[in-house]
């Protein structure tokens, strides 16, 4: 059985102009300029293999860009929209931006404010902390650890050198030298 010719892709002139540009960029990301090449070769009439072939890739990658940009075409996203990954499925967050908000907050406070015998945060005083006051119903050490990562605040240095150390006045020194006294 003979396999159907792939579908044409029609582009018009902005299409056309926007796919270039994108080829072109030096800060384009090289997934993007491959997809945007797969369309402008698919444009110009050239098959599965024959794109393959000329770009280094698979007739699947082809295939399932050619389709990509055929079902989203009468789509109201731009072309560089349209050549982006897909959405994919994963875990839902975890915490609301309130729990990480209140976790942020908790983190810059003293932990004397809540009575906490220690000098500084750690992630695991963090963690209780959170659980105690019911902001979050649980939460590991380590993911507390990276939250504050991502958000690239350091509890265990906070209050440090907000104000340096006072230091002490240096004495002028004499004009005169040992070696030019009598």
């Amino acid at each position: 059985m003979a396999r159907l010719s792939a579908a044409p892709i029609v582009l018009n002139d902005s299409e056309q102009a926007a796919l270039e540009k994108l080829v072109r960029r030096p800060s384009t990301s090289q997934q993007i300029v491959l997809r945007a090449k797969i369309i402008l070769r698919a444009s110009a009439g050239e098959g599965h293999g024959d794109i393959a072939r000329g770009l280094g890739i698979t007739k699947e990658t082809s295939r399932r860009w050619r389709q990509r940009w055929r079902e989203l075409d009468d789509s109201e996203l731009s072309v560089s929209e349209r050549l982006e990954d897909a959405a994919r499925r994963g875990a839902p967050a975890k915490f609301s931006i309130e729990q990480l908000t209140h976790l942020y907050a908790l983190a810059c406070e003293s932990p004397d404010k809540y009575e906490r015998p220690i000098s500084h945060w750690s992630a695991r005083e963090l963690a209780d902390e959170l659980v105690k006051q019911k902001i979050v119903e649980s939460i590991s050490a380590r993911h507390v650890a990276r939250l504050l990562d991502e958000a690239d605040l350091k509890p265990h240095q906070s209050g440090y050198w907000l104000h340096p150390p006072p230091t002490p006045t240096l004495k002028s020194r004499s004009t005169t030298s040992a070696r030019s006294t009598p």
